[in-house]
């Protein structure tokens, strides 16, 4: 396989959008390499994600040239190179802020680890909570959020505590140089223009479920 280097987000202008599509295309080159296939068309990645084999070529094209003509892909090197492209060839050290129903669910969430997302430290601020210990992790306070995250090299944090502490929870977390936040609590976060943000709401994605029934969208279509 070809690869030629281009630049990545934000020196590309990449859309969120492209960038969700990659992780998508990732997930179908396992199943599809879990299932004996060891090259793929863009129409065949296409069709495993409702999309057009133009779009497929297009978001890739904004990261280098792959496949050959007449071929196709190779699984497992596009595979690869997706990986790298989205950063997840390598370990992340992940702060989770909050050990609440949400949180604790979070723990349990095996594809953060195959993916190298590593919890390594959880924080609370209830003192029924900290130092109770949750999938082999302590409780800790979130008062010594700063030496915590120092010590593991935290880069980024997932949030999942109430609405109304969620905004002072990411200041203190960006007092303390991280700068990626997972965020689940029901709020939008105000942030400098270096932190990135995903907002995760649960409730949002199901009104858009009820929003697609209402109005008779193609069920073959994802919203």
């Amino acid at each position: 396989m070809t690869f030629i280097d281009r630049p990545l987000v934000g020196e590309n202008k990449i859309s969120d959008a492209t960038v969700r599509r990659l992780s998508l295309y990732y997930r179908s080159l396992k199943y599809a390499y879990d299932r004996g296939m060891r090259t793929i068309s863009s129409q065949e990645l296409a069709d495993m994600n409702n999309l057009t084999a133009a779009q497929v070529r297009k978001d890739l094209s904004f990261f280098g040239a792959f496949g050959r003509r007449g071929l196709g892909y190779y699984v497992a090197d596009l595979q690869r190179n997706i990986a790298r492209i989205i950063g997840i060839n390598k370990t992340w050290n992940v702060a989770l802020v909050g050990a609440g129903n949400i949180g604790r669910a979070l723990l349990d969430y095996d594809q953060f680890r195959q993916q190298g997302f590593l919890i390594k430290v959880l924080f609370d601020n209830d003192p029924t909570k900290i130092g109770k210990t949750f999938q082999g992790l302590e409780v800790k306070d979130f008062g010594n959020v700063a030496e915590e995250i120092k010590q593991n090299k935290i880069k980024i944090a997932i949030i999942a505590v109430p609405a109304q502490f969620a905004q002072s929870v990411v200041d203190r977390l960006i007092g303390c140089k991280v700068r990626a936040v997972l965020n689940f609590a029901p709020i939008t976060l105000q942030v400098p223009e270096n932190i990135w943000v995903r907002n995760e709401n649960m409730a949002i994605e199901i009104e858009a479920l009820s929003f697609a029934l209402t109005n008779r969208r193609d069920p073959t279509r994802t919203i």
